[in-house]
């Protein structure tokens, strides 16, 4: 029993089509014509076949092996497509693909013309230009409106250079003549100075004041000892040592009075007037030492009354006996 092959296309075992007609005429070549075109559909008709068979076989639409077999190359895509057009027509009809190419290429040419873009493919524009485009003009019409103000404001310029180079001139004309300096009065004296006191000999100026006598001036250490006990001042063990500066010394040496206070320990210090002003206060470090101002009813308040010794005279009296203590107490 037959079997029903309606709608089915015929292949032959490499893929080419059947014969669906055969013709007694002899089949044409591939040199038949006047082109690969004609060749390729005197083939077709002589085989039987329609274009929508092939183009079944072929994957390739009909209007395209339409177009081939005119030769209306302007139809096709560029020309590596229509060569494996017509590689995959001659294929189809059970031909030599290799023979219907090298026809093709000697009916046409290869031309030094640039390839078509493929057929229905509309060319587009990236819309990211006009941006970049806009944004550089807006770049270049900035820098432009700058320059143009830079020239018109050196434009005004001019004016005010010729009044400032006038300047020059009238002091130049004033000025000391080339070779010689002119000095100003001399500055006073700073009111902070680092300059640590002169070392003075321990009972020096009791032994002047004695005549030169050493016995004079033991006693009169030993008198001052005495009096700083009256007052409450716990002497220490060195009592009667001169005064070393050992760190910064704060107050003034005009108008300062013959007392010095130094801090053993870190302590804070307030001198204030009679008037309640403060003159000086700070936390003093061990080493730091003050010289008290000789001013009337100054009084001194610390927070440690132990750590902060007090010289008189440049010699070590003992400390302070409060934390706030008259500076008449101290000095007498």
């Amino acid at each position: 029993m037959a079997l029903d092959m309606g709608g089915v296309t015929a292949l032959n075992a490499d893929g080419s089509l059947r014969d669906e007609q055969p013709s007694m005429r002899p089949m044409p070549s591939l040199d038949y014509g006047t082109d690969i075109g004609a060749a390729l559909k005197a083939i077709r008709e002589h085989k039987g076949f329609s274009i929508a068979k092939v183009a079944d076989v072929t994957r390739v639409r009909p209007a395209y092996l339409l177009a081939l077999e005119d030769m209306r190359l302007e139809d096709l895509p560029s020309r590596p497509f229509t060569i494996g057009y017509i590689r995959a027509y001659a294929e189809a009809m059970g031909l030599d693909a290799d023979a219907a190419v090298k026809r093709f290429r000697t009916d046409e040419p290869e031309s030094d013309d640039k390839l078509r873009a493929p057929i229905g493919v509309r060319p587009e524009k990236d819309p990211r230009m006009g941006v970049i485009i806009a944004g550089g003009v807006l770049i270049i019409a900035a820098i432009v409106s700058w320059n143009v103000a830079q020239r018109a404001i050196t434009a005004k310029a001019p004016a005010h250079n010729a009044e400032i180079a006038e300047t020059p001139q009238s002091v130049a004309a004033s000025a000391t003549p080339p070779g010689q300096v002119s000095l100003g009065a001399p500055l006073p004296a700073p009111v902070e100075s680092t300059t640590p006191t002169p070392y003075i000999t321990p009972g020096l100026a009791d032994a002047v004041a004695a005549g030169g006598s050493a016995d004079a001036a033991s006693a009169a250490a030993k008198v001052r000892a005495a009096e700083a006990a009256a007052i409450g001042i716990v002497p220490p063990v060195n009592i009667g040592a001169p005064f070393k500066a050992e760190g910064q010394i704060w107050g003034s040496t005009q108008n300062a009075s013959a007392v010095v206070l130094q801090a053993r320990k870190g302590a804070g210090l307030v001198v204030r007037g009679a008037d309640g002003s403060v003159y000086f206060a700070r936390q003093l470090a061990m080493g730091e030492a003050y010289r008290v101002p000789a001013v009337p009813g100054v009084q001194l308040d610390v927070s440690d009354p132990q750590v902060v010794e007090v010289y008189v005279n440049g010699v070590l009296t003992g400390h302070l006996p409060a934390t706030v203590t008259p500076l008449s107490k101290i000095a007498g």
